[in-house]
């Protein structure tokens, strides 16, 4: 049973937040593997998640911008439940999903917490008591805004208590995973959409079967969100397709005693659209982070939802101490690491000029969902694929159509890439954003 939330971040009391409310979720903790050290792929929720159900990172599944903008798995991209649908499970989807406007895409048998956190749903805590984090002032209307998240983090905690319950009460908890996280940090400001510590840790909780003999403990390793669905797999004694990028840590989780090994040195995070285009990189080992933006920027890019909030719009700029020669020569060592994953993971990141105009237009699309447009890129070797998806006005699956167009460089020029394409569509993308078109 998989449990996920939708921006959290790390805030659980047992993730060192006594002023949150979760009792049911630090319980769970208690009785199973607490993960100090899982990072999401990316510090937006539609490429978090797509990470987390595929194995692989965005670059690589294509979901790397928001559903409810267009972006969409590549054709033939298999997830979790396809994957255990193929080996005799049968899944269940309830509740929200956030990966694609096509559910019955995403390979369930079946389907059927999020700003704003109004008052009538979610009873706030007591603002005085909210310990305020150091990248936010201390204001008032802050505390209030963290009063009010704090609230929804118990009422949906209680609810996974009642899942929890039922579990016990059928006696399946004897045999089953449960697995609680979250796609990524908290909607404030330097935590989600960023690739700071707070933008990617995300909450990671797996009690193994009850009927197991399994110690509970602290999980300090660094996790991926790429990492969750071939651990799941080896756990669950499916094989793990070749396609999948993460590595599985089912090896420590199944190991009784002693030290875990150690099965991955860095993390690797990404974010290229979110509400506007925003290309930037990082690496995170244990001891550092090292990130790089390939278009200028504001220091913080915040989506919409933070930005009208409270924190949003009291949010200051924190920069760090002048660097140093051992900074530095940290810096280059990770400078080359996460050059050789982008190299190994096609990762290809349009030049600004594309890809500002890719999101405009995109946002624009979004609000008319019969006739949207969706880009996606890889490189393969000496050829870009290029995927569009265009919506047929009607109830069914998008038609999709492919063209391989040469390029030469990690960053090419549009113009470059689209050089022999006829399609209007794409060429559009490409003229300068008018009003009156």
């Amino acid at each position: 049973m998989i449990v996920h939330w939708h921006d959290l971040g790390r805030y659980l009391g047992v993730y060192g937040h006594p002023d949150v409310s979760s009792p049911h979720l630090d319980q769970l903790a208690a009785e199973g593997i607490l993960f100090t050290r899982a990072h999401a792929t990316a510090p937006l929720c539609s490429p978090s998640r797509g990470s987390l159900f595929t194995g692989r990172y965005p670059q690589s599944n294509g979901l790397i911008g928001l559903a409810h903008h267009g972006w969409e798995y590549r054709a033939g991209v298999r997830t979790l439940p396809h994957i255990l649908s193929g080996s005799g499970w049968h899944t269940a989807l309830f509740g929200m999903q956030h990966e694609s406007a096509y559910p019955a895409k995403l390979g369930f048998d079946e389907y059927d917490t999020h700003r704003p956190f109004p008052p009538e749903r979610y009873e706030p805590s007591d603002a005085e008591t909210v310990n305020v984090p150091d990248y936010l002032p201390d204001t008032p209307e802050v505390r209030d805004d963290l009063a009010e998240f704090y609230g929804s983090i118990t009422v949906a905690d209680a609810k996974v208590g009642e899942l929890l319950e039922v579990l016990t009460e059928t006696g399946l908890d004897q045999n089953t995973w449960v697995v609680f996280m979250t796609d990524h940090g908290p909607a404030l400001p330097r935590a989600k959409s960023t690739l700071y510590d707070a933008g990617t840790g995300i909450s990671l909780i797996v009690r193994p079967p009850r009927g197991r003999s399994t110690e509970p403990r602290r999980y300090d390793e660094l996790f991926s969100g790429v990492d969750l669905l071939p651990t799941l797999l080896e756990l669950l004694g499916v094989d793990i397709p070749e396609e999948v990028q993460g590595v599985s840590h089912a090896g420590n989780i199944n190991k009784p005693s002693g030290e875990p090994e150690e099965v991955r040195s860095e993390v690797f995070t990404t974010k290229t659209y979110h509400d506007s285009f925003d290309p930037i990189r990082a690496i995170r080992t244990k001891n550092y982070s090292y990130i790089e933006n390939y278009a200028p920027r504001p220091v913080l890019d915040l989506p919409w939802d933070i930005a009208d909030s409270p924190p949003g719009r009291a949010a200051h700029n924190l920069l760090g101490l002048d660097a140093n020669e051992q900074s530095e020569a940290i810096a280059n060592d990770l400078s080359l690491r996460l050059n050789d994953w982008r190299e190994q993971t096609f990762d290809v990141i349009p030049s600004d000029f594309a890809g500002t105009r890719i999101s405009a237009r995109l946002l624009r699309m979004s609000d008319h969902p019969t006739a949207y447009l969706v880009l996606a890129s890889q490189r393969s070797g000496s050829t870009l694929l290029v995927e569009s998806l265009r919506a047929t006005g009607v109830a069914g699956e998008p038609q999709e159509f492919f063209q391989y167009l040469p390029t030469t460089s990690m960053s090419p020029q549009p113009r470059e890439w689209f050089a022999d394409t006829q399609d209007e569509s794409i060429l559009r993308l490409l003229d300068p954003l008018d009003e009156g078109k």
